[in-house]
């Protein structure tokens, strides 16, 4: 394998993945696999797994820098991951009893439209009115809805950094940066779960490649997550959107 090739690829889809992740807590997933599978003739499964493990550091690294900005809410986040973690396994289950389809091109889709969501529609809700909910309803809510995106995800295969962010914003009325925080942080713990499943089935993966998307994810997701903590409710709007729509087209075009 040519290694200026590896090195270009890895390096556009860890900046791909890395601002996803950083701007709006998106899976790693949706960008780094495809390009692997394209320009490095990759077995999808094991680009998978590698797509995963980019996510693992550079979610944590996200959530630290939200939480450090007070803009993550980690109890409703434990209780949501926990749901969503046993719903993907079920997700996972049904789907395997049902024939296969074309699915993977769902996340695409959703990450161009929830793009264009941000950019026409903005989330301007405030910490404030996040706050007039009770804790005993935000937790119902946190079950309810990680069911739903575990059940998704492990249904559809994907989508679950970007089921999250428009459930947290659109259902459960979190402020963006809030959402963000919060779904990087469940991100972290479901993509180490989904690394380690991947690599323990399918055998170790190229070592260069994992190496080199952890480390351009990871420093493109850190940028990312500065900047958007540092900026206004509708500049993070806008960059999140036109984040998200120009990496659903460039992955649609593989």
């Amino acid at each position: 394998m040519n290694m200026l090739l590896t090195i270009i690829v890895t390096f556009f889809a860890g900046m791909g993945a890395g601002l996803g992740t950083g701007f709006a807590g998106m899976s790693a997933a949706a960008v780094i696999s495809p390009m692997l599978i394209t320009f490095l003739g990759m077995d999808p499964y094991m680009a998978v797994g590698i797509a995963l493990s980019s996510d693992v550091l550079a979610s944590a690294v996200s959530a630290y820098t939200y939480g450090k900005n007070k803009n993550l809410d980690i109890r409703n986040g434990i209780i949501m991951m926990v749901s969503v973690l046993l719903f993907t396994v079920f997700g996972s289950y049904v789907s395997s009893l049902v024939p296969s389809a074309a699915m993977g091109n769902f996340s695409v889709f959703m990450t161009f439209l929830l793009g264009i969501k941000f950019i026409v529609r903005p989330v301007m809700t405030t910490k404030e009115a996040m706050q007039g909910v009770s804790a005993e309803k935000r937790a119902v809510q946190s079950v309810i809805c990680g069911v739903l995106i575990g059940f998704i995800c492990g249904f559809v295969g994907a989508g679950g950094g970007m089921m999250m962010l428009l459930i947290l914003t659109s259902v459960l009325g979190y402020e963006l940066k809030t959402a963000v925080g919060t779904s990087v942080f469940i991100m972290t713990f479901t993509a180490l779960t989904g690394a380690a499943s991947h690599f323990a089935i399918g055998g170790a993966p190229d070592w260069t490649v994992l190496i080199l998307c952890v480390v351009f994810t990871l420093i493109w997701a850190r940028i990312a997550a500065v900047f958007a903590n540092k900026a206004t409710p509708k500049t993070l709007n806008r960059a999140t959107g036109v984040i998200l729509v120009i990496l659903g087209l460039v992955v649609m075009l593989f």
